[in-house]
């Protein structure tokens, strides 16, 4: 009789009538391990991996909406992944021929990413955008100078928000410059360089496609390696930087939405007069037409204006300020 002690799987398996498998002596088991690439060591943290998905959910969805108001279709995006790859291996991911634009990042020292639309996204797209509305054929080859010229414009919509996402981390000024039909003629850097790459599952048409967004690593060095805790003191820059930020800011201030609502002066009811209204029923306010109103600002009142017309829609003249 053997002294080890059996394990509740064992037991388990005794009990439903199997005999367990008897384990070689002096053996044991070993956890699940993972093979550690010292000469290209992950450079994308837990945190910094929940904030690259969430960046690019947010611009999967929008670049979804875009595209469902553009081509007046169903539209679906996912974002399947955001990994770190070499960029030999984007380049082996890509199919023979591929729709891969380049784009070039400003104040980068040269340095270019790619857009890549799969066979299918990308002839969906030329369907859809010279007005097409049946199923859309993929063949199977290059895409012509027109066809480019079509998803040329999705391209750049891609290219804009990127910048977008990542503008409250890195600056990135992109710039379309050329096609490529064959994934090897994408020398944009060496085969050994990191880069980032972000996989979104595009479904249109009954069919799925991918597409796919490259960054080189160098350009994202500031998001990678900069403290979860954002700097409130330090350098501020040249002044050039200085005027730039605040440009940005002063944009992103002028284009917040702010509610804003309009309130009669208090008025008081009967209860009975309440329980009188019904649909298309008059509620006297017992108030004169020109008597003021108060204009609240994020629930702050912070003017008084009297009620107007302009054209056939009701408007508010601010008459003081509170």
């Amino acid at each position: 009789m053997t002294s080890e002690t059996l394990s509740q799987e064992e037991i388990d398996l005794l009990f439903d009538g199997q005999k367990p498998s008897t384990p070689a002596l002096g053996r044991a088991r070993r956890p699940d391990v993972q093979v550690y690439d010292f000469r290209r060591p992950s450079r994308i943290s837990k945190d910094r991996l929940r904030s690259l998905e969430a960046m690019y959910d947010l611009l999967a969805k929008s670049l979804e909406n875009w595209l469902t108001t553009r081509l007046r279709a169903q539209v679906e995006l996912n974002l399947l992944e955001v990994q770190q790859f070499s960029f030999g291996e984007f380049v082996m991911s890509l199919p023979t021929p591929c729709a891969s634009f380049v784009f070039d990042i400003a104040d980068s020292g040269g340095q270019q990413g790619v857009i890549d639309f799969g066979p299918e996204f990308s002839f969906f797209l030329v369907d859809r955008l010279l007005g097409g509305s049946g199923p859309t054929v993929v063949l199977d080859r290059a895409l012509t100078p027109l066809e480019r010229m079509m998803v040329r414009i999705a391209a750049e919509r891609v290219a804009s928000l990127i910048s977008e996402i990542w503008r409250d981390h890195v600056r990135l000024e992109l710039e379309v410059t050329r096609f490529e039909s064959i994934p090897d003629m994408l020398q944009i850097a060496n085969r050994e360089d990191p880069v980032l790459v972000a996989n979104i599952e595009v479904t249109a048409d009954g069919t799925r496609s991918q597409l796919l967004l490259c960054l080189p690593f160098g350009v994202l060095e500031k998001f990678f390696t900069s403290s979860g805790m954002k700097r409130i003191h330090g350098p501020r820059g040249a002044e050039h930087e200085r005027e730039a930020d605040r440009r940005a800011v002063e944009a992103a201030i002028l284009q917040t939405n702010v509610p804003v609502h309009v309130r009669l002066p208090e008025f008081e009811l009967s209860v009975e007069q309440l329980a009188s209204l019904n649909e298309g029923g008059v509620l006297l306010t017992g108030r004169a037409p020109d008597e003021e109103v108060e204009v609240y600002i994020a629930e702050q009142k912070r003017f008084k204006a009297v009620v107007r017309r302009t054209g056939r829609k009701l408007a508010v003249c601010i008459t003081d300020e509170v």
